[in-house]
């Protein structure tokens, strides 16, 4: 049974730094692609990153510059650092895998983790 698990969410103040972290395991074999999802309060869910197998990225707009994906896989654990975090930036952040890369993330998810919580504060 495949499992996600994210860890590394926090709060921190606008300007920060945070790196979120998602063991895998489970897989019979790798997926194809592996990304992050956020989704804000009151808002749907959205792609922030994406990686494929062949480390080729990709970002939404809004993250470029300041996020970076990025995954071991020796350790089955994909990473998303984040630098000068902005308040927009608030949102549980989900771990998800699937079988295609997309224009920002994964697409044809197959699995999703339970997410962890970042809050930026002004």
């Amino acid at each position: 049974q495949v499992q996600l698990v994210e860890s590394g969410g926090g709060s921190v103040q606008a300007g920060g730094s945070l790196r979120l972290s998602c063991a895998a395991s489970g897989y019979t074999y790798s997926p194809h692609c592996m990304g992050w999802f956020r989704q804000a309060p009151g808002k749907e869910r959205e792609g922030v990153a994406g990686i494929d197998k062949y480390g080729t990225r990709r970002y939404t707009d809004s993250v470029k510059v300041r996020f970076t994906i990025s995954q071991d896989n020796a350790k089955n654990t994909l990473y998303l650092e984040m630098n000068s975090l902005k308040p927009e930036d608030t949102g549980m952040y989900y771990c998800a895998s699937g079988q295609s890369l997309g224009r920002i993330a994964c697409g044809r998810i197959s699995s999703w983790g339970q997410g962890t919580q970042v809050s930026v504060s002004s």
